[in-house]
């Protein structure tokens, strides 16, 4: 298909997520970096209205985002589904590393997810990985990348519909209405973003708000931004900022939940900072152009102009598509013993999705080992079960 220019930023996963995409469809495509290039940017703010990447353009269609089921409409859908031993959910660190070790076990393995390397590539610099003394979140995730490329794992880039339980097997429905068959299921779907809640966030969300700042961040060169948030990612993301940005505010609800080493680097770097404030109000019809926030023991409102507003609030976990196919705590997190086991024989879960408290990216490395072994365990187990009574 000519013609179709896919509008990124060298950081961005997700917008390696529609270039993978494309090439397994054939598609050839023309790559537009806007964070390197200004005019480019302004090309596709112009065409999309969005200050945010990926914007995938064919003809008279576009795609904003990394939508597979938007994606499959214009491009096609290729044959997916069929059988296999172990269906993994999400490809952050603890699916990447379970699809390794289910691979290593000789189990036919599939991996379906939207966001290949979760909230980790999302990080600016990681600097509690064992093996690198500072390594960027996107680069770690493309060694885990590389690593599993080199087993016959299946990948599927969609997003999980559902689960359900047909006869000896589980059903794992995609939300392009695709259905793998599977003997054992590992759950690693992560956490997505918290947001706001503000009348507005929705319609400026890519217009101004975003919740990846490694992706949006080149397009916002020389703006005024804020960041929304006081946990380590919120500060590197503020720290990160001030090399882009004209001025950077950093809005703190409370206090300071991140190393102390960062709050004085921030400071340093001029990054204005309001703890114990909230924002109020989103202001801007087709883009943002300012916030209102408001001193939690004063009572003050101030008005503050940004182009952008980058949220790092906390995350959710992205369980909502089991239903009650498996127990949950209060905070929707899956509910495992110390290996993995969820509340149905069959069904394990790793990484930040489960209760497991450590919510680290070596953590979830190490549990997603854990959820592969015991999936083999269990598969070898019921065919012994399966040769007794066929004896």
């Amino acid at each position: 298909m000519a013609g179709v220019k896919v509008y990124t930023t060298e950081n961005c996963p997700y917008c390696r997520m529609v270039q993978a995409f494309l090439r397994k469809q054939g598609v050839e495509y023309e790559i537009v970096d806007v964070g390197k290039d200004r005019e480019a940017a302004r090309e596709m703010i112009r065409i999309s209205g969005q200050r945010g990447v990926p914007v995938t353009v064919s003809g008279d269609k576009m795609v904003v985002g990394f939508d597979a089921k938007r994606l499959r409409e214009i491009f096609g859908t290729p044959e997916a589904g069929g059988a296999y031993d172990v269906v993994i959910v999400g490809a952050g660190p603890a699916g990447l590393t379970a699809g390794v070790y289910c691979a290593r076990k000789l189990m036919k393995t599939a991996i379906i997810t939207e966001n290949v390397g979760g909230q980790a590539a999302w990080s600016w610099t990681i600097e509690n990985y064992m093996g690198f003394t500072m390594i960027r979140g996107e680069d770690l995730i493309h060694k885990f990348e590389e690593q599993i490329r080199g087993f016959h794992v299946h990948l599927e880039l969609d997003s999980v519909a559902g689960i359900h339980r047909e006869d000896d097997a589980f059903v794992v429905r995609t939300s392009s209405e695709h259905t793998f068959r599977c003997r054992a299921v590992i759950l690693a779907p992560g956490k997505e973003p918290r947001t706001l809640g503000l009348p507005g966030e929705d319609r400026l969300m890519g217009r101004g708000v975003s919740i990846c700042a490694t992706c949006d961040a080149p397009l916002f060169r020389d703006r005024p931004v804020a960041v929304v948030g006081g946990g380590n990612a919120a500060i590197q993301t503020a720290i990160e900022m001030t090399k882009i940005a004209s001025s950077v505010a950093m809005i703190v609800r409370s206090d300071f939940r991140c190393d102390e080493v960062y709050i004085a680097r921030a400071k340093d770097l001029g990054v204005r900072i309001y703890l114990r404030h909230v924002v109020t109000a989103l202001h801007g019809e087709d883009s943002l152009t300012g916030i209102t926030i408001r001193d939690r023991n004063t009572g003050e409102e101030t008005a503050l102009d940004v182009s952008g507003l980058f949220l790092a609030i906390g995350l959710v976990p992205n369980t909502g598509f089991l239903g009650d196919l498996v127990a949950l705590n209060e905070q929707g997190e899956v509910l495992i013993d110390e290996n993995c086991h969820t509340s149905v024989p069959g069904i394990f879960a790793a990484g930040d999705a489960t209760c497991v408290r450590a919510k680290q990216i070596i953590v979830a490395a190490g549990e997603g080992a854990k959820a592969a072994i015991e999936a083999h365990d269990f598969l070898l187990s019921e065919e012994a079960k399966e040769r007794v009574v066929a004896a």
